[in-house]
């Protein structure tokens, strides 16, 4: 993809992303910089988010202030000094703290930065909220839940090539037709269709089975609470197969070139329904919480739109931007001689009610907070609401 420095004329609201100016870099793809002193690493950075990023229209940060303040105090580094390349860290972390893509991290290639954390501006401001709740443990979601609330069941654990990490994955049934499927990242559709025998396999086929041997469903509880996301296309392949028409659940656009909002109109986006999908009329409830990203949140704001839909839960994490290579959209993540990865997402996602709700989350119809000490004794109050919700539809 080659760049081109684009000014773009408008007013009011936009012009402040849209200004012109002698004193900011030629552009030129962020890897072509040689890297050789941070003058370069700098407006490689820049150039490549002033082009890349996705969300600039809706981004408060003022990426032209953003190169006034930090390229005076970037050209005051050394390369070759392990001091200046903390403070290199520094800046970028200072830089990036008020991105509202949650997808967003940085990774670096250089020697002095190995050992550092990735910079992930929404983990920072995540741990540091007053509302801060933990992580759902694999114990909890592999044993206490299905052993204090289900009365048959199967799990299972895979590593996943395409992520590079573990998925775990449980499915059970209560005695009262209630449905329940877990997973704890999204690869599904690939297990499940893979040559070789896995276990997430195994889950998902007991699962499928059941949906369509269970005549009277009662209620089905999908459950993505701390799951961090993963391939779209599972969307498709659980949903799909509950539903017998399609269903409108938001929008997509890319970047049309390069300006900073140079924007392709906005894609309608569809559950599709699969050939012999049951069509279920039950309540399909999710639960998904503070740790729920990417796929774990598209798929409770796909169920919202469903007329048998609920979400039961927290405000999940704000990470809706799909995620692919930049050549296809204009937009997304690159690298550079210093990073070995900006990751940032390549779309922007806008609901069916015409928000867009990156970087805040998106609210359950019925909030359940996370409960520490019920934890603790063996209880899931959000699952106890699910259950209390399908036994009480009418």
């Amino acid at each position: 993809m080659k760049y081109l420095f684009t000014c773009i004329l408008t007013i009011l609201t936009l012009s402040p992303f849209t200004s012109c100016r002698e004193d900011f870099p030629d552009v030129n793809e962020p890897e072509k910089y040689p890297g050789y002193n941070y003058n370069e690493i700098f407006d490689a950075y820049w150039n490549g988010m002033n082009n890349n990023y996705i969300f600039w229209d809706i981004d408060t940060t003022d990426w032209d202030r953003v190169y006034r303040e930090y390229k005076p105090l970037f050209a005051n580094l050394s390369y070759a000094s392990p001091e200046d390349a903390g403070k290199a860290y520094t800046y970028f972390k200072k830089m990036t703290r008020g991105l509202v893509d949650s997808h967003y991290y940085l990774t670096f290639t250089s020697p002095f930065l190995k050992d550092s954390l990735p910079i992930w501006p929404s983990e920072f401001k995540r741990l540091n909220t007053p509302e801060y709740d933990a992580y759902l443990t694999y114990e909890h979601m592999f044993y206490s839940l299905p052993g204090t609330y289900l009365d048959r069941g199967l799990r299972g654990t895979t590593f996943s090539e395409r992520f590079q990490y573990n998925i775990n994955a449980m499915a059970g049934v209560r005695d009262d037709n209630i449905l329940y499927f877990y997973c704890s990242g999204f690869n599904l559709e690939d297990l499940y269709n893979s040559p070789s025998d896995n276990d997430v396999k195994d889950v998902l086929q007991y699962f499928f089975d059941k949906l369509i041997a269970t005549d009277d469903i009662k209620g089905i509880i999908i459950d993505v609470r701390s799951n961090n996301g993963g391939a779209a296309g599972d969307l498709k392949f659980l949903l799909g197969r509950m539903v017998d028409r399609d269903y409108l659940v938001g929008y997509t656009r890319s970047k049309s070139g390069e300006g900073r909002l140079d924007y392709s109109p906005w894609t309608p986006y569809y559950l599709k329904t699969l050939p012999g999908a049951k069509n279920v009329t039950a309540p399909i409830v999710v639960l998904a919480d503070t740790w729920s990203m990417s796929m774990a949140e598209i798929l409770p704001m796909t169920v919202k739109v469903l007329p048998n839909g609920h979400f039961i839960g927290e405000r999940t994490w704000g990470a809706m931007g799909p995620l692919g290579p930049n050549t296809d959209t204009n937009s997304g993540q690159f690298s550079t001689s210093f990073f070995t990865l900006v990751y940032t997402s390549s779309l922007m996602y806008k609901y069916v009610d015409n928000k867009i709700y990156e970087g805040i989350g998106f609210p359950p119809d019925i909030e359940v907070k996370y409960d520490q000490q019920a934890i603790n004794e063996g209880r899931d109050p959000q699952f106890e609401a699910a259950v209390n919700l399908i036994n009480n539809v009418k």
